[in-house]
């Protein structure tokens, strides 16, 4: 007969798989669900947010293009300007080479006259071109806009920046070449003092020695360049249902097609409107210029609110605003078409995920009920089984118990002889001294009394030391207060006199601040940092022997540092220097427990942390390498 207990289990295992998975089911079912709701209403804000970020980005590009044709169309000009500039001057040479072959027998100036007759008339660049003849004494003579100019000497005419292209014209006579030259001159118009970049082209004329020219003000080219590229721009607007808008920084519209042909634009300087300007040129004169939505009512002869939202970019070279833009309530039934279309979607996977999950609980409720029936008949034959089992696992632990108990007192010992053999050796010491002493006459009353004292308190440590040992893992230990200081001077009173028979100097720089702890415990990890860093100075021969102690309150916190100048722990050690059992010592020297049992003692008692580092010190003018502990410990 099967215990109630049992009977309890058996109905558990039958029944709690099935409300286990009916509820998992069902609460899965609902988060799907709700999950999928939630996406959807993302999806929703995704989509608007979409579709204005793909506008966004489709208006930039075409800016962007319009910009860069610009930029490169600019770029361009100058060396185009060149190329036409030398076209033209190769022709006038053509025609002076022609005249002068064909009138060899006449003299010089008989054939300049000829040629400049020939050149005086010709006009290119909408009328703006022209040719002009200089000798080599830097003489004008030719300039067909003021015949009154001509035949004087300008070798000293410079242009506002100081520079001497006359200079440069007869350097080309006197070389006998060609070169394209750059000043700053006025036009011969009425526009007064305006300066403005000219670009000329000089050619030597073998025959007479004379050079042919002509040039042109690059920004009289570029209005032409301007002109093709609007042209340009006009074209791609008829073509495409977006356009590209173009007006200065000073507001004058360039280019502007409006959407809709019965809109007309408002050229009033409202205070909103030059605002609205102002913005968009600020947001324009940006590196990577930038976006702007604003209602087009500012724009056009319209009471009618309708957003546009535009891309604005700036070329300052001309001054110009450069944007494309797009009208939010266009995107409006795209945006609501891909909505209905997701509501659709979310109602469809709704009944879908119900369906599938109706479908799987039938299926898992099956296989549960069959597993159930399966588990209750294995559950009997394995009853006997378990309990014999039971028994020996029993044996087993009791067992385990008894080796555990074994090693315990197998470490304990272990850690006792550890903290014992430097006691009793120096026990031993002392006695043995105490005795050659007596022999030879020599032990004093206040030696012998200095001695016993020192095998007193050895003594009294060494109980002090069972006592440690044995409550070492009661969590019932009291911490109380105690002076830095104190706790230093009980620490070495137990081992000075080990460290001046080795000649060993300790450095004291104490705080007497208070540290909270325990301090029994916390004397046997300074002795065992103080032994480890004498038993390393007594492996060397060399003076001076030192240990540093100092105590310190940093952030909050004790600091205690012990340092010595024996050369430092290796490399390769540092890292295992705290595990227990680890020792760079002869076997008989020591067990490794010391340093692992001074890190249990300060992180499991005393809350604090221990490390060691090697480190380089000065010392009285002298250099230094040794191991340096760090005990930090609350305040």
């Amino acid at each position: 007969m099967l215990k109630n207990n049992e009977k309890k289990i058996l109905q558990i295992i039958k029944f709690a798989p099935i409300v286990f998975i009916l509820f998992l089911s069902t609460l899965t079912t609902y988060l799907l669900i709700l999950n999928n709701q939630t996406l959807c209403e993302e999806d929703i804000k995704k989509i608007e947010k979409e579709f204005i970020n793909n506008q966004k980005e489709q208006i930039k590009t075409e800016v962007t293009k319009i910009y860069e044709y610009i930029v490169y169309e600019k770029n361009k000009s100058e060396e185009r300007l060149k190329k036409q500039l030398k076209s033209r001057v190769n022709e006038a040479h053509n025609i002076a080479t022609n005249i002068y072959k064909e009138n060899k027998f006449k003299t010089k100036n008989e054939i300049l006259k000829m040629i400049k007759d020939a050149l005086r008339e010709i006009r290119f660049n909408e009328g703006r071109g022209y040719y002009f003849i200089h000798d080599i004494k830097g003489n004008n003579l030719l300039y067909p806009l003021d015949i009154k100019l001509e035949n004087k000497n300008y070798l000293n005419l410079k242009d506002t920046n100081g520079y001497y292209f006359v200079k440069t014209i007869v350097d080309v006579i006197k070389n006998k070449t060609e070169t394209f030259d750059t000043y700053y001159w006025s036009k011969p118009t009425n526009e007064g003092e305006r300066i403005y970049k000219k670009i000329s082209f000089y050619k030597y004329f073998e025959p007479l020695n004379i050079s042919i020219s002509t040039g042109e003000y690059l920004e009289d080219f570029e209005k032409d360049l301007k002109k093709n590229i609007l042209e340009y721009i006009d074209k791609i607007n008829e073509k495409n249902k977006r356009y590209i808008f173009i007006f200065t920084h000073k507001g004058e519209i360039i280019i502007h097609k409006p959407t809709n042909s019965h809109l007309k634009v408002d050229n009033s300087k409202t205070t909103e409107k030059v605002n609205l300007l102002n913005e968009v040129i600020k947001i324009a004169k940006n590196k990577k210029g930038g976006f702007i939505t604003y209602s087009d009512s500012l724009i056009y002869n319209t009471s009618l609110i309708n957003y546009k939202t535009s891309y604005v970019k700036s070329f300052k070279e001309w001054e110009w605003i450069i944007g494309s833009g797009f009208y939010i309530k266009e995107l409006e039934p795209l945006i609501n078409k891909r909505k209905q279309q997701l509501y659709i979607d979310n109602k469809t996977y709704a009944i879908n995920i119900i369906i599938i999950s109706l479908l799987i609980t039938i299926v898992l409720l099956i296989i549960s009920f069959y597993i159930s029936k399966k588990i209750e008949k294995r559950f009997t034959k394995y009853k006997e089984k378990i309990y014999k089992e039971i028994n020996k696992n029993r044996k087993k632990d009791s067992l385990l118990a008894q080796q555990s108990k074994m090693a315990s007192m197998g470490e304990m010992i272990g850690n006792i002889a550890h903290q014992w053999r430097q006691p009793l050796s120096l026990i031993s010491t002392i006695a043995s001294g105490m005795k050659m002493q007596k022999e030879f006459g020599l032990l004093d009353d206040k030696e012998f009394e200095n001695n016993i004292n020192n095998i007193t308190k050895t003594t009294q440590h060494l109980s002090k030391t069972i006592d440690d040992f044995k409550n070492f893992f009661k969590p019932n230990k009291d911490k109380e207060r105690f002076k830095a200081y104190n706790i230093i001077e009980k620490s070495l009173s137990l081992v000075s006199a080990q460290f001046k028979s080795r000649n060993i100097d300790i450095i004291k720089d104490i705080e007497n601040i208070e540290i909270y702890g325990l301090e029994n415990e916390l004397i046997q990890v300074l002795i065992n940092i103080l032994n480890n860093a004498r038993d390393e100075l007594i492996k060397n021969d060399f003076e001076p022997k030192l240990i540093f102690i100092c105590i310190k309150k940093e952030n909050n916190q004790v600091k205690i540092k012990i340092k010595d100048n024996a050369g430092g722990v290796p490399i390769k050690f540092l890292d295992k220097i705290f595990e227990p059992y680890f020792t760079t010592k002869h076997q008989t020297q020591g067990t490794g427990i010391g340093l692992y049992m001074s890190q249990e003692i300060i992180v499991k008692h005393m809350s604090g942390n221990i490390e060691v580092e090697n480190i380089e010190f000065m010392y009285e003018k002298q250099h230094f390498k040794g191991a340096q502990f760090t005990i930090s410990l609350p305040f």
